[in-house]
């Protein structure tokens, strides 16, 4: 194996993107200072345009985090508790959180053993299966995640969603960018949220989030609930709400990255692609379906022994992560819903031994290529 590098590996390279940008960044952010509109100011108003216009949807509603487009989602419709709504167990906890947060209960549903999204069939079966349970509790809706970058499986999902009667919440938390069958992501379901955490494909430099629908009336019950529930005004509240505002600083810092996002999008795929050249023959590189292009959230491997590998691979200098080491119904949190270890297999076993690999637009081949000898010798 060749020897180390001379730069330091970044897991995610934000940096190089910043200096990509930095003046026309610092124009963007000096335009926030001079005209003082910190919170919901004009880039904010632009920011939501320029979004609903690159999805493809009527409405865009920018707010703060994604925890927080995922909760103004469930409370646009009127969530509550009796309600039930399936998830995968296999994601962020935000999945799931937000729907205990409304009084709710998650009801979690195995993953496909290929893409790790929600899978169609058990989400059917899960359905049919807590309708003669008899619990007591409403079937309300659906949050499928787009899991690493790739979309879920929107026709089976929603085909399943209407002979059910649910609603279809997509949580595009690490999705933006990606593309289903020739739509892009955050538009699919009833609604979308999505997340610009720093990581994130498409990230700002703090918190920030976005939600999309082609429903007027949804919009405008979001824009009441993003302002604690606001009427006429502020001070006018007519229904129950949060603080959900997105910072200008943050639009104007998204702005800039939108510019460039697409090549970004390119040169993250041309980065997954080779990774996968490279690596097939040695580890369980990802899958994505023919029907899908991945915004590459993660590049995600599964490989046996993780700890031994995570450690020989910190001994030359790479960096990994797990995303995620625990899934969601054996958290401590969701100890209340009954589960027990067998209760979702594919998650669990995907759980066990998923590895996360350096992946941003900048990681140049060189560098790419100390990572796979690495991870080769390592495995």
């Amino acid at each position: 194996m060749k020897s180390m590098i001379d730069t330091k590996i970044q897991f995610i390279d934000l940096k190089a993107q910043q200096s990509r940008i930095r003046k026309n960044l610092d124009s963007r952010i000096a335009a926030v200072l001079n005209h003082g509109s910190y919170i919901l100011g004009p880039e904010v108003a632009e920011l939501e345009t320029a979004l609903a216009r690159y999805v493809g949807i009527k409405h865009c509603i920018s707010c703060g985090n994604g925890t927080d487009a995922l909760l103004m989602a469930l409370m646009a419709f009127d969530l509550k508790a009796g309600d039930a709504v399936f998830v995968p167990p296999f994601t962020f906890v935000a999945t799931a959180e937000v729907v205990a947060l409304t009084g709710a209960t998650p009801v979690f549903v195995d993953i496909d053993e290929r893409t790790y999204n929600i899978s169609p069939e058990c989400l059917d079966k899960a359905i049919e299966r807590f309708r003669k349970t008899k619990s007591g509790l409403k079937a309300r809706g659906i949050i499928p995640v787009d899991l690493f970058g790739q979309p879920a499986d929107y026709d089976a999902i929603s085909l399943v969603a209407k002979r059910h009667g649910l609603f279809v919440l997509e949580d595009a938390a690490q999705g933006f960018g990606g593309i289903y069958k020739g739509n892009k992501t955050c538009s699919f379901g009833d609604i979308a949220a999505t997340s610009f955490f720093p990581a994130k494909p498409l990230g700002c430099y703090g918190d920030g989030g976005a939600i999309f629908t082609n429903d007027a009336d949804v919009d405008a019950r979001l824009r009441s609930i993003r302002v604690h529930g606001q009427g006429t005004d502020k001070y006018d509240n007519v229904r129950i709400g949060i603080n959900g505002r997105l910072d200008s600083l943050q639009a104007a810092v998204l702005l800039e990255k939108l510019s460039i996002f697409d090549d970004e999008l390119v040169l993250r795929n041309n980065v997954a692609r080779r990774y996968t050249q490279l690596l097939e023959k040695s580890v369980v590189t990802p899958y994505v379906s023919q029907e899908c292009s991945s915004s590459w959230a993660q590049y995600s491997i599964l490989t046996e022994n993780r700890d031994s590998v995570i450690a020989k691979l910190k001994a030359q200098n790479v960096p990994t992560a797990i995303y995620y080491p625990k899934p969601l119904h054996l958290q401590d949190a969701f100890e209340y819903l009954g589960h027990r270890r067998g209760d979702f297999p594919i998650s669990e076993r995907v759980a066990g031994k998923i590895l996360s690999l350096p992946m941003h637009p900048y990681l140049d081949e060189a560098t790419q290529n100390y990572i796979v000898d690495a991870l080769k010798a390592s495995v």
